[in-house]
């Protein structure tokens, strides 16, 4: 069921293709204490929706730190420097049951404090114009209750993290966020 009250049908966990992939996130903070978020969806689960941080898979041959500028240039329209990045603030991994698919991400977190910008989606791929419904800065003060899913559920402690001049990557293990359960 979903937040409006309709159904939906999702492919069983077993029959759902599972992908693996290396990727990276990037908590962006600005000059206001403002956490920039996307709002992302699930095609097959129409009215369910979370907020997520810039972010996305590491190209082959890429760094983490090359692919973290690539997607934050690619999502937001800012065009950083690797030097500009905090951390690596955490690593997980992200396990993602979808309606159609199963993703585990081996993820590694990073910030960057940044002026305040108009953010450009022109660079979104195809998939991401299909299910990001928008953004938003957070105040990081609302991080702590959300209305509504914010993954990682963690986002506050990591946005401390990057305040601390010399941060200790936390190890945050096997998180499952999922519109569809792996389980069921």
């Amino acid at each position: 069921m979903t937040e409006d009250g309709r159904s939906f049908v999702a492919v069983p966990p077993p029959e759902r293709p599972r992908k693996t992939r290396q990727a990276v996130r990037v908590i962006m903070i600005d000059d206001r204490d403002r956490v920039l978020l996307f709002r992302d969806t699930d095609p097959g689960c129409p009215g369910v929706s979370w907020w997520v941080t810039p972010g996305g898979g590491i190209d082959p041959g890429e760094t983490e730190l090359e692919a973290a500028i690539r997607e934050l240039a690619e999502e937001t329209g800012y065009r950083g420097r690797s030097d500009e990045l905090i951390g690596p603030l955490a690593t997980r991994q992200a396990v993602h049951g979808y309606s159609d698919q199963i993703l585990v991400q081996d993820e590694t977190f990073y910030a960057i404090r940044v002026s305040a910008f108009e953010i450009d989606v022109s660079g979104h791929t195809e998939d991401e114009q299909l299910t990001i419904l928008g953004h938003r800065w957070w105040p990081v003060a609302e991080l702590a209750e959300p209305d509504g899913w914010l993954w990682p559920a963690q986002l506050s402690e990591l946005v401390a993290l990057a305040g601390d001049p010399d941060p200790t990557p936390r190890e945050l293990g096997v998180q499952e966020e999922s519109t569809v359960p792996v389980g069921s």
